[in-house]
């Protein structure tokens, strides 16, 4: 379906979203939240599909933040209203396809935020990134205060938090609030071949392992542990384990079907 603050690519297995008002800095207005949301779900049930990139239009910003003018005359009950579910931080987070943020900016405010509700995040060297909401009288309010502790510690997120400042690639790097960072004219190339990788893997495997992986932030150990197991049997049994094992050891490149 067409969008009208968003567009949407396809190079092979990998669909690429592209937020797309350069003009606004790529502001995190509330039709960019729902048309995101949209795409998502759209892109979801289309087994072709196996990693999205999300990005935003221009060189200056990936999503600059919230659209202030947008909600700076509403109400609390007015703005309690706008953050009820679904919201487009969460239908990221726990998205079934891996997601990737190709962080070609500034990623400020909502704009961090998104990114951290992504499985990764790839960063250009002239990208900042940062939770600036307490100049403006606010608190981070799109998981800000949740997924960057999770992220980076207590201590690095509230320095954030609190101080307002946004910090350099190479430092969100150095912290762990990114992944990867690659001078700005690679920064296309390099996610992609990221994204390409992990798309040539099981989607069953893939899956398997988020859902393993984000235990670790939910549960203690052992719990954590048991389902790990579980979820390895599961891999193990599927026509993808048995064709994994067997392209091993008949010395060719497996052929994954996602069942």
């Amino acid at each position: 379906m067409p969008y009208e603050t968003l567009l949407l690519e396809q190079d092979n297995a990998i669909a690429i979203l592209t937020v797309n008002r350069a003009e606004k800095r790529n502001a995190l207005s509330t039709q960019v939240r729902q048309e995101l949301i949209t795409a998502l779900d759209e892109l979801r049930s289309q087994p072709g599909v196996r990693v999205v990139v999300l990005t935003g239009a221009g060189d200056q910003a990936f999503v600059a933040g919230a659209d202030i003018r947008e909600f700076g005359s509403r109400s609390v009950e007015e703005q309690r209203s706008a953050m009820e579910a679904p919201r487009v931080f969460e239908a990221i987070a726990e998205y079934p396809k891996p997601v990737i943020a190709m962080i070609n900016g500034l990623a400020l405010g909502g704009g961090c935020e998104l990114a951290m509700a992504c499985d990764l995040r790839v960063a250009a060297e002239s990208a900042r990134l940062g939770q600036p909401e307490i100049r403006l009288g606010l608190i981070p309010g799109g998981g800000g205060t949740q997924r960057l502790p999770r992220l980076v510690g207590v201590g690095a997120a509230l320095r954030l938090i609190l101080t307002g400042e946004s910090i350099p690639a190479r430092e969100a790097l150095a912290i762990g609030l990114v992944d990867e960072v690659h001078p700005d004219e690679l920064l296309r190339e390099r996610t992609l071949s990221l994204a390409h990788m992990i798309a040539g893997h099981s989607p069953l495997a893939v899956q398997l392992a988020r859902t393993a992986v984000q235990g670790a932030l939910e549960l203690p150990l052992q719990d954590g542990l048991a389902r790990e197991q579980e979820l390895f049997l599961t891999a193990f049994g599927s026509d993808d384990g048995r064709e994994g094992v067997a392209a091993f050891l008949e010395k060719r490149a497996p052929a994954f079907t996602g069942r």
